[in-house]
């Protein structure tokens, strides 16, 4: 991700890279180093991106804790079609009530870590919200008679080779289905979408912000 942010502000002359002193900090590096990019920017009071996925509850609190003092924009995915698919499946969820079972399915690269994907738990805390209740997750099945748990929402990952994010939503209900999907070609996606939310972020006040704050400003 560091390179095609780099790449990503090749292409915008209104972008520059400072390690020094830069108005945004971009930060998508590992759960263990975000305490210190967090420290780094409440210091320099600059907002900053969280772009880290598989945090612990700490982590979350941490980033909490800071966005009380400088603009924070956690997002486990930059991508702007990703922002609009969220916006999609909490309407989608919203329409067609509990009586649809939903179903999150996500594929990555043989070298991801963490599973579920954080988008794919975004998109279904997304369907939560658009019930009107928490999220109740369902992982992966395996074994023999199992059942379904009522209102839960399931969740299954792929992993090899070299894809960049694949996610699906899927809707099943009564004869008929309907599945929300997103595709990942290419890390730029995210590089693009990081740099439209840190000029998002450059004029923000103290506060926890995502990445539909981002599409909903454009």
């Amino acid at each position: 991700m560091g390179k095609a942010i780099a790449a990503a502000v090749a292409e915008d002359d209104s972008f520059a890279l400072d390690p020094d002193h830069g108005d945004v900090i971009v930060d998508f590096s590992a759960p263990e180093a975000l305490a210190g990019s967090l420290d780094r920017a409440v210091r320099a009071a600059v907002p900053i991106l969280v772009g880290t996925t598989g945090l612990d509850d700490l982590a979350i609190r941490r980033i909490e804790e800071t966005s009380r003092s400088i603009a924070v924009l956690r997002a486990s995915n930059t991508s702007l079609g990703v922002a609009l698919l969220e916006e999609l499946v909490e309407r989608a969820a919203r329409v067609l009530g509990r009586g649809w079972d939903i179903e999150v399915l996500e594929m990555h690269h043989r070298l991801k870590r963490d599973a579920p994907s954080g988008t794919a738990l975004s998109l279904g805390d997304a369907a939560a919200r658009g019930r009107g209740e928490t999220m109740r997750k369902e992982d992966s099945r395996s074994g023999r008679d199992l059942q379904r748990m009522e209102g839960a929402i399931g969740f299954a990952s792929l992993r090899g080779g070299t894809v960049v994010g694949d996610h699906d939503v899927i809707f099943a209900g009564t004869e008929e289905r309907l599945v929300l999907s997103h595709r990942a070609d290419n890390r730029m996606i995210f590089a693009r979408g990081a740099l439209a939310a840190a000029r998002f972020l450059a004029t923000q006040k103290p506060g926890l912000y995502s990445m539909r704050d981002v599409v909903g400003a454009l």
